[in-house]
């Protein structure tokens, strides 16, 4: 087929998105979620669908639903449970609950009506029963008592937020009033009998994390006698506090602290096959709060636990999957701006890659078959399957037929010489990922557009990103430069912490250094240079207004950048401010000061484009708003793009294409280059 297009905005809102993949029993199938949207209706819907792992076409297992998720095969292979909301019975779902379904079809059931809903799942090893999560009030007793205290609340005729808690709202909404994420039993009903369900933590002091708890927080063992689940035991929640482990003993009841040090923070918990020992990932927190995250394992026997990865300067991130012979875990660990699956030898002590990425974003393994899920700058995310002896194989082509007309942009990754950390000596090596227009012509001038990533402690990488999509970008004309920056994840543990009580120092002369490599080679215009960024991405470029001389960058965009330090106390994590500024504000507010953007705005007059949303309760919008308001008052151009119904991403098609052509109309109409390289013919903006 004749490539003759390149990726626009609505292709982009074409592509079908797929979830992470659950196998059978027997590594024949996989489950996953197939995810659609909709740029007329301004919608999206979810729907399960199965996939050989031995060859054969995709089939679609549900499609009455339209939020479709979390799949996870049973043990004996003979159903699929998963999350949604749905109507069925003439009963419509307020809250998500648990459905049922064979794998040759049929209508799903409801397993139970669970008042408070569920939120994650996992099931029972006897295949019949389920462990989930839902946010209860723990004062009440039972299930009964719940459902009347949600009735109740739903009809108040009170719209205020009361709460005395540190931690009471998360990325962009507020956590349940009065209520706590706990872990629950449920037992299906069976010939006519109602499901039972039973509260796990009922008249105790336990609680799952608050941010977003989810199937990874929790594990049951192999002989279905035990949870062991993660908890914060300080009696008042942060959302920076360290967590503990703790084991359930069904019989009983008893909840017994198993793993629990007050310099260590310790998560996602998973049982080893025969249930004697836990992995789990470890942080060193009071060492240093970036410390990073490692493998570790506690022995029932010994009754003691040990950091398995601590010479392997890699952070380990969950999940984390034991091998059938119970001396090797997989898991998912990022390299040099790519995530790989890694194999680690217990016994060794010793990773070896089993899977390159690109940027691997789920997995799972049964009978010896291994499922991946994986995208690249160059794809969205495809499955992939790994039989014993064999290569890996595609198992589903959803978005071949819709991407193989498009010209796509060529990427590599160069290195360069930016910051010295120390200050002494040459600078250290930095990435930069560079993409190129498709029909690129080296002899021809093209404007240069950067990309900077948030975080700060992650890394922009060898994916598909939706958000912020290279593709798109680059098929705009522009080269797009994305720097790992002093402070990214996967380049070693100093190299992340080297900006800590220092932030915007090493990272702008890495920016710098970018811009001058760039500006050396023939094909780059000096005068077509952009800078963009979201989150701290969005704060880096708000810092370059006020510590870069004017007319170097033709123009910015701060999409929910971080402003002013003192005003982001307003955000869902500034308990987690001053251990990375090094103070409070009110303690030394002159290292604050020192570290703010909008303490250098007497400096800033490069024209900018602020983008923000105003259910962003990592940055709240204050900080885009009195951005742009600084930059009017200033008399600096600057343009303002505000989502009432957004948080700190851009999540809906409608608004997702106005970002994009409010992003790039910016950058056209501060080209003061005359015609640019790649006209915006066929872009699919309206």
């Amino acid at each position: 087929m004749a490539q003759t297009k390149t990726l626009d905005i609505d292709t982009l809102w074409r592509i079908e998105r797929l979830g992470p993949p659950s196998l059978s029993p027997d590594g024949a199938q996989a489950v996953a979620a197939v995810t659609r949207h909709s740029m007329d209706d301004n919608s999206a819907s979810s729907s399960l669908w199965l996939l050989s792992t031995l060859g054969g076409k995709p089939r679609a297992l549900t499609s009455c639903g339209n939020k479709d998720g979390q799949p996870q095969w049973s043990p004996h292979g003979d159903r699929i449970a998963f999350v949604a909301k749905r109507e069925q019975q003439g009963c419509k779902d307020d809250e998500a609950q648990l459905y049922l379904i064979a794998p040759d079809g049929g209508e799903a059931q409801r397993a139970a009506s669970v008042a408070t809903g569920v939120d994650a799942f996992r099931w029972m090893p006897d295949g019949k029963r389920f462990v989930f999560v839902s946010w209860v009030w723990p004062d009440l007793k039972g299930e009964k008592a719940q459902a009347r205290r949600l009735a109740e609340f739903k009809k108040r005729k009170e719209s205020g937020y009361a709460t005395s808690e540190m931690q009471y709202r998360y990325w962009d909404h507020n956590l349940p009033m009065g209520r706590e994420p706990q872990l629950h039993l449920l037992e299906p009903g069976r010939d006519g009998q109602a499901a039972r369900v039973k509260n796990l933590f009922e008249g105790t002091p336990f609680s799952l994390q608050r941010s977003e708890p989810d199937a990874d927080c929790f594990d049951v063992s192999p002989d279905g006698s035990r949870i062991v689940f993660a908890f914060d035991p300080a009696p008042e929640k942060r959302i920076e506090n360290r967590q503990a482990l703790a084991e359930i003993t069904l019989k009983t009841g008893r909840i017994d602290v198993i793993v629990k040090d007050a310099d260590w923070h310790f998560a996602a918990p998973r049982y080893s096959p025969r249930g004697d020992r836990i992995a789990f990932v470890a942080q060193h927190d009071a060492l240093k709060h970036t410390a990073p995250e490692q493998l570790a394992v506690w022995d029932r026997e010994a009754h003691t636990w040990d950091v398995y990865s601590a010479e392997w300067d890699h952070a380990v991130s969950a999940l984390l999957r034991w091998e059938d012979d119970g001396q090797q875990l997989l898991f998912a660990a990022e390299q040099h701006g790519r995530k790989h699956l890694w194999r680690f030898d217990l016994a060794d002590r010793r990773a070896e890659r089993v899977v390159s990425g690109g940027t691997l974003q789920g997995f799972d393994k049964r009978a010896g078959v291994l499922v991946t899920l994986a995208d690249a700058i160059d794809h969205p995310a495809r499955l992939s399957a790994h039989l014993p002896g064999a290569p890996a194989q595609r198992i589903e082509t959803f978005n071949d037929a819709l991407l193989a007309p498009l010209r796509f942009a060529r990427s590599e990754e160069v290195w360069f010489d930016g910051a010295c950390a120390s200050g002494k000596g040459p600078g250290d090596p930095v990435q930069m990922w560079l993409s190129y227009p498709p029909d690129f012509d080296p002899r021809k001038k093209y404007p240069i557009l950067h990309l900077i990533h948030g975080g700060p402690h992650t890394a922009f990488g060898d994916a598909f990103h939706y958000r912020w999509n290279v593709q798109t970008f680059a098929a705009q004309g522009y080269v797009v430069a994305c720097v790992n920056y002093h402070g990214s994840s996967s380049f070693g543990y100093a190299f992340l912490d080297s900006i800590t009580h220092r932030w915007g120092e090493l990272e702008l002369q890495d920016i710098e250094r970018a811009t001058d490599w760039l500006l050396k080679k023939p094909w780059a215009d000096p005068r077509r240079v952009f800078a963009s960024g979201g989150s701290y991405g969005g704060f880096m470029v708000a810092w370059m207004n006020g510590h870069v001389p004017a007319g170097r960058y033709a123009a910015y965009v701060c999409h929910a950048g971080c402003f002013d330090w003192t005003a982001m106390f307003a955000d869902d994590a500034f308990s987690w401010h001053a251990r990375e500024l090094g103070a409070y504000y009110w303690d030394k507010p002159e290292q604050v000061l020192r570290q703010s953007p909008h303490a250098s705005a007497g400096r800033m007059s490069t024209p900018t484009l602020v983008i923000h949303g105003a259910l962003d309760y990592r940055v709240p919008d204050g900080q885009g708003l009195a951005y742009y308001n600084t930059l009017k008052a200033r008399g600096v151009d600057a343009r303002l793009l505000w989502f009432a119904d957004e948080n700190h991403w851009i999540l809906k098609p409608r608004n997702s294409r106005q970002w994009y052509t409010e992003f790039f109309g910016w950058l056209r109409g501060h080209d003061k280059a005359g015609k640019r390289a790649h006209p915006a013919k066929g872009t699919g903006l309206r």
